[in-house]
């Protein structure tokens, strides 16, 4: 299914025909000069040839900026494999981190609806480049990771695959999600800073990985509790939830604490390839 409208073959001839004009004509986006939408800006990096075959945007953690992430592992593999990179800033000065999301969570009130930012940002993506019917990917690390698997949950139909990295749900975590998604979830078994089952601050709390997971398996339709198949991939403990009535859900623990582990951005890459 994915890989259908992954390479239509129509699409690939228009978005051919439009890039090598669109790519040269690029003013905005670079670590100097992000592209501006209303609310807000995101940074932007492009294949170096040839049309490319989709978008992968990711979500910087707490703190942390767009142009950061144009430096990242998955700018890097992302580029390399012919996709546009996308890398918007959070922006929350009234919260703890100026450069935030605006996660769902108890007594966390935002000035900026990062549901609808984003979405503003991948539209004017796909105006500026001509993938409007190309695969996306969002990811996501730990804040970020958290606001992908918002997105994923209340606007399932936003991307193709998701692919948050140390962030789940907050407290109180949804009943349900609004449809079934591509989910591959990425944590450390000793990450302190957002560990497996939430902590608090206060009136605010992490919510479980464990009980998100739950809440999305249900939503897939998975059925069982335990995935179909585990397996042990060197230092990776991984779950595969492949049976489910629609979707798909993946499982990665690492020995690692708040951060990715060796090889997560090709690793990404090549699943959300596979579709």
């Amino acid at each position: 299914m994915f890989f259908k409208s992954m390479f239509r073959f129509s699409a690939l001839l228009a978005v051919s025909a439009i890039w090598p004009t669109m790519a040269l004509a690029q003013n905005c986006g670079d670590a100097s000069a992000p592209c501006e939408v209303e609310n807000g800006g995101y940074h932007l990096a492009l294949p170096q040839s040839g049309a490319p075959k989709g978008i992968v945007m990711h979500l910087h953690g707490g703190g942390g900026t767009g142009k950061g992430m144009l430096k990242s592992g998955l700018a890097r593999e992302a580029i390399a494999r012919g996709y546009v990179f996308v890398a918007p800033n959070g922006e929350h000065p009234e919260q703890r981190w100026k450069r935030d999301w605006s996660v769902r969570a108890d007594s966390m009130r935002f000035n900026r609806d990062d549901k609808e930012f984003l979405t503003t940002v991948l539209n004017d993506v796909k105006g500026k480049t001509g993938l409007s019917t190309a695969p996306v990917l969002l990811a996501g690390f730990s804040r970020g990771g958290s606001m992908v698997w918002n997105i994923a949950c209340e606007k399932p139909n936003f991307a193709d695959a998701y692919a948050p990295i140390a962030g789940a749900f907050w407290d109180t975590l949804p009943r349900s999600c609004n449809g079934p998604v591509r989910l591959f979830h990425t944590h450390g078994w000793n990450d302190r800073t957002v560990p497996l089952e939430g902590r608090s601050f206060g009136a605010i709390v992490q919510g479980d990985v464990w009980a998100s997971l739950k809440i999305l398996r249900e939503t897939n339709g998975c059925g069982k509790r335990q995935p179909e198949k585990n397996s042990i991939d060197g230092d990776f403990w991984l779950r595969h939830w492949t049976d489910c009535d629609a979707g798909n859900i993946e499982l990665l623990l690492h020995k690692g604490g708040h951060g990715a582990p060796r090889g997560w951005a090709s690793r990404i890459m090549d699943w959300f390839e596979r579709g």
